[in-house]
């Protein structure tokens, strides 16, 4: 079956529907940390052009008065509360504490007064008062950021809609190791789960916002 075939199969059978923005967005950067642009790190994934996108759509949520929410990795000693996450994937062990592959990179990193979320899991939902938080600030839409595409994007986007929140990934500003789990997971997402839509209409949308 064809790329083609694939997209029209899933089409005809009522998959990949648009739902659209909401009003009340939140931006979610994933795990946007060094560990994923240094080529020294043993997670490295040469997603270094994903950068400028996010900081477009961030430098737009911050004008449009947008909440942005971070998330980072960060295990106890030895990886005690990573359970067997921690060890399924050994370069996980970059994170025990806080190094420097764990740190947000320096062009996104947060503003005093955004939060950062601690988790030990794929999903910045799991563990943690991600969506307590949400719902308290009365967001709707979560637009979906950082990496890696096949694992804590994914998992935080599933959550997302399963919290009952519009859920949009932003394409250009995701990234993975490989173009592989990254074209089948955006594909998958945006069959069954979320919007998955470029930078430029992130950010026209939350221009519109401050409009």
């Amino acid at each position: 079956m064809t790329a083609d075939d694939l997209s029209d199969d899933y089409a005809g059978a009522g998959f990949g529907g648009a739902v659209g923005f909401g009003t009340r967005p939140a931006v979610l950067m994933v795990d946007m940390v060094r560990a994923y642009v240094e080529p020294t790190s043993p997670l490295y994934a040469g997603v270094e052009d994903t950068i400028a996108p996010a900081k477009a759509v961030l430098d737009a949520a911050r004008a449009a008065g947008v909440p942005v929410i971070y998330t980072e990795v960060v295990f106890g000693p030895g990886g005690i509360d990573g359970g067997t996450f921690f060890k399924k994937v050994k370069p996980l062990e970059l994170f025990v504490g806080r190094g420097e592959m764990g740190e947000i990179v320096a062009e996104l990193a947060p503003a005093d007064d955004e939060l950062v979320v601690s988790k030990q899991y794929a999903s910045a939902f799991f563990g943690t008062s991600l969506a307590s938080t949400l719902t308290a600030l009365g967001r709707d839409t979560v637009i979906v950021l950082g990496y890696s595409t096949s694992g804590c994007v994914r998992a935080s986007a599933v959550d997302a809609t399963q919290h009952g929140f519009i859920t949009v990934v932003v394409r250009d500003a995701v990234g993975d190791r490989d173009d592989r789990p990254h074209e089948a997971n955006l594909f998958d997402l945006a069959a069954k789960y979320s919007d998955v839509v470029d930078s430029d209409d992130v950010v026209s949308y939350l221009e519109g916002l401050r409009a």
